[in-house]
């Protein structure tokens, strides 16, 4: 699979071959599905807490005496049943993360990659680097190239004054490629790879 390289400026810069392997493949749903859900899971704080009869703050002196008032009988204010009582069987907090395989989390990753490049939403770049870091150049080439929201892969690592022009510009994310992930990749209209990432995902996914 061959695709043209462009520069930030919008010019041309070749073109490059694109291995089947990563970018060939007919994209299964089924597993860009399972995929994300392990992400999302994942990321899920799982931080949820209710308090119980026990954490509920009350005294724990008999509400009224057992016998003799023609109501049901009670003890303790903390009851489910009454309003501000403790909660039962509420959530607590817990993880919420699941296994799933490194080689099926890889599959997913290339089948995402296949998904943009059948889609006609990939782009390769031929470096991600500015002189400056100014947020208006850069949304200047973006908005020039068509690209709106927009995911941007590079290499081992980042350049400073790219990353800090992106960081403010809305609609664009910049990760190296060891962030690169099936639930970003997804989330965006266009993924722009840089040559520099293109060779460190084929390393990466070999």
């Amino acid at each position: 699979m061959k695709l043209d390289v462009i520069k930030l400026d919008g010019g041309k810069a070749g073109s490059i071959d694109l291995d089947e392997a990563l970018f060939g493949l007919d994209p299964r749903a089924d597993i860009l599905h399972r995929v994300v859900r392990w992400q999302r899971a994942k990321s899920q704080a799982g931080t949820h807490s209710t308090l119980t009869r026990a954490e509920v703050s009350y005294s724990t002196k008999k509400i009224y005496r057992q016998k003799g008032t023609g109501g049901a009988r009670h003890g303790s204010k903390k009851a489910p049943i009454f309003r501000h009582g403790g909660v039962v069987k509420g959530p607590t907090p817990r993880s919420h993360a699941h296994d799933l395989p490194k080689k099926f989390r890889a599959l997913g990753l290339r089948h995402a990659l296949s998904a943009k490049a059948k889609a006609g939403e990939l782009v390769i770049l031929d470096a991600a680097t500015l002189a400056d870091a100014k947020t208006g150049t850069l949304a200047k080439m973006k908005s020039e190239l068509g690209w709106k929201r927009v995911l941007v892969i590079d290499g081992a690592s980042v350049d400073a004054n790219f990353a800090l022009a992106a960081r403010n510009l809305d609609g664009m994310d910049v990760l190296p490629t060891m962030g690169a992930n099936v639930y970003d990749i997804l989330k965006r209209d266009t993924l722009v790879i840089t040559k520099a990432g293109l060779e460190a995902l084929e390393a990466r996914l070999k």
